[in-house]
């Protein structure tokens, strides 16, 4: 099993990035999947989540209005446009699977938000 993050790095605020996540090794279609980040000395905070089918979708209140959530079935990716990016969004970006007690996490992405 395998989820590769990719797409962060350094953006001035107010800029955009935008993140994937390569699934292998697992039915991805079967898997809701979720971006969750760290930032530096706080916990994890689970940013924004899609269903199965990619019809239902979550987001924080945080995030609410500025990133979305989608994925492709077929290319086994999931991705995270970020716009009006606030450095209150650096933090380390990690891609969740989820699926009944199965749970499986990339290594993470960074992103740093800053002048």
């Amino acid at each position: 099993v395998q989820l590769v993050e990719s797409g962060g790095g350094l953006v001035q605020p107010g800029g955009s990035l935008r993140l994937s996540c390569a699934a292998s090794g697992f039915t991805f279609s079967s898997y809701w999947m979720y971006w969750v980040r760290q930032a530096p000395r706080k916990g994890l905070e689970r940013v924004s989540g899609i269903n199965t089918g990619g019809t239902d979708t979550y987001y924080a209140d945080s995030v609410k209005g500025r990133f979305t959530i989608s994925r492709d079935n077929v290319k086994n990716t999931l991705s995270l446009q970020m716009n009006s990016l606030k450095p209150e969004d650096t933090a380390m970006y990690f891609c969740e699977a989820q699926a009944a007690e199965t749970d499986y996490w990339g290594q993470g992405t960074q992103v740093t938000v800053s002048s």
